[in-house]
């Protein structure tokens, strides 16, 4: 009899309505799970999503939170667990539009709003996951990082600052509670064509200089697709990475090497 890549259950996706949050959600479901789409702002998105993974015939559910919220992450958490009976995989895809700025001319305001989705957020999500994936034997962390932590953009600070903490925290994770079978690593993300960049893009904060120049530093000469985060989120979280923790999967057409 061949191995599911999932137990019985769903994946929740923090940031599931958000541009790639969309993709990885759906990418879960195409790959044999339940789903549950966690949303601050976004209700009609996240339907429309949920609706689309219904059609699939799979089970989804939608959940409305705050990421800065600790209660209303719990809330959220506890509503999921009882709609699909467990959480095997948390995906924190959450984050806002990264204004793209030098450090030196940051202000504390943006400083400290990012730090408080990017890493409050994923501590909360982290303190509210962490004793039910105990309790129910195990689980995993997927976390959407930056491939600016292997090459820094400039201006891109304020995303890629905030996610190493993160990225700090998902080693911690892997390094504390692989005793209770709980997994935890990373995906990299590069410039892919969803959310962020096309918001940024439409607001001409990228000119054709700026794609110039970046598109020097991919391998892969072209924009990467959404559904590509999700394949690979899909794959840490599965039973085919079952010995996979504490890791980083760098998805962004050779940026930076």
């Amino acid at each position: 009899m061949q191995q599911r890549d999932f137990p019985d259950g769903a994946a929740l996706v923090f940031g599931g309505s958000g541009g790639i949050g969309q993709a990885v959600a759906a990418s879960f479901a195409r790959a044999g799970t339940d789903v549950a789409i966690a949303y601050r702002s976004k209700k009609e998105v996240a339907e429309r999503v949920a609706s689309e993974i219904r059609a699939g015939g799979r089970k989804v559910s939608i959940h409305a939170t705050d990421v800065t919220d600790p209660q209303k992450v719990e809330d959220a958490f506890a509503a999921a667990a009882r709609e699909h009976g467990r959480i095997h995989t948390v995906v924190f895809a959450a984050g806002p539009v990264v204004e793209q700025v030098f450090i030196a001319e940051t202000g504390r305001e943006l400083w400290k709003k990012s730090i408080d989705i990017e890493v409050h957020g994923f501590f909360n999500v982290v303190q509210a996951a962490l004793p039910r994936l105990r309790g129910w034997g195990g689980g995993s962390f997927v976390h959407l990082g930056s491939a600016g932590h292997l090459w820094w953009p400039p201006k891109d600070g304020l995303s890629v600052a905030p996610k190493a903490a993160n990225e700090a925290l998902i080693k911690g994770i892997a390094k504390e509670e692989g005793r209770h079978n709980i997994r935890a690593n990373s995906v990299l993300v590069g410039v892919i064509e969803a959310g962020m960049f096309l918001e940024l893009l439409k607001r001409g904060v990228f000119d054709q200089a700026w794609t110039d120049e970046t598109q020097k530093l991919l391998a892969l000469k072209r924009w990467g697709k959404p559904e590509e985060i999700g394949h690979a989120a899909v794959f840490l979280a599965s039973n085919q990475a079952a010995y996979v923790t504490g890791q980083q999967i760098n998805v962004s057409g050779g940026f930076g090497i």
